[in-house]
């Protein structure tokens, strides 16, 4: 009777560790699960700030836009033609819209952006981009730019200084907008979605596709990006100017006002 109930007793507590562990190993696998979720999150936010870090917007309501206002224009499909539809009122007195047939020159256009820090010379390209170039050009000739501020500076995961809105808060446009052009000049897209813009990449900022109003970016280093904003030129002179700036950095750190002020205070084409 005694051994029995001696065996008894030790099934018991054998059973009572078995559960032990296993309860042991249960709440073990939670907690990897759970840190495997955290770290998979953490990762895609940064994937999507990367990402995105180049739409219109960019002040502080807005640090993931290099865009315009909301409206969504659909681009013209007419070889040749440009549609220019409102949206929006201007940050800046605008008179009329740029013509339909786009710009006069088709070749490469140069155009100066004349800063507080010195001169920053771009070419754009007309042909590739004729829609794009016909509003830059347009708004140079209206003074558009001229007196305002370069109002966001980007440091981390990609290297943009972004400027052409008059109200330098990252949401100004000139009242309307228009579709997207070269949207394939860096290649294809890899497994993440996103080409590199080279150093030296002139392109309009947007609130998403057909959005691109005023607000352009200079690429001062390789950035990985989607390739969801215009490219429409290159800076032939004044990256240095750019380096500078980037060095002294923004605040907030990293994406926000450029410590060291950009104003454009004449740009001629």
């Amino acid at each position: 009777m005694a051994s029995n109930k001696r065996e008894r007793e030790l099934a018991r507590l054998r059973a009572e560790r078995q559960a032990a562990r296993r309860a042991a190993a249960e709440a073990a696998r939670r907690k990897r699960r759970n840190q495997l979720v955290a770290v998979l999150a953490a990762l895609a936010v940064v994937a999507v700030v990367a990402v995105v870090g180049l739409t219109v917007g960019g002040g502080d309501d807005d640090k993931d836009q290099l865009a315009q206002p909301s409206a969504t224009p659909t681009a013209s499909t007419e070889p040749g033609k440009c549609s220019y539809p409102e949206a929006g009122a201007p940050s800046k007195e605008v008179r009329g819209t740029p013509s339909a047939d786009g710009p006069v020159k088709k070749g490469p256009t140069p155009v100066t952006l004349t800063t507080n820090r010195g001169e920053i010379a771009l070419t754009l390209d007309a042909v590739k981009a004729p829609c794009t170039v016909n509003s830059f050009t347009f708004l140079a000739a209206q003074q558009y730019f001229d007196g305002t501020q370069c109002h966001r500076l980007t440091t981390e995961g990609i290297y943009v200084l972004q400027c052409g809105d008059p109200s330098a808060s990252g949401s100004g446009g000139p009242g309307y907008q228009f579709g997207d052009e070269n949207l394939t000049a860096f290649g294809k897209a890899n497994a993440t979605g996103q080409v590199i813009y080279p150093r030296g990449t002139v392109a309009m900022a947007n609130a998403g596709p057909g959005t691109s109003g005023s607000q352009f970016f200079l690429v001062y280093k390789d950035s990985p990006l989607a390739p969801s904003y215009t490219p429409f030129g290159r800076i032939t002179k004044g990256l240095e100017l750019l380096d500078a700036v980037a060095k002294a950095g923004a605040t907030p750190t990293g994406d926000g006002k450029p410590n060291q002020a950009v104003t454009l205070t004449k740009v001629t084409a």
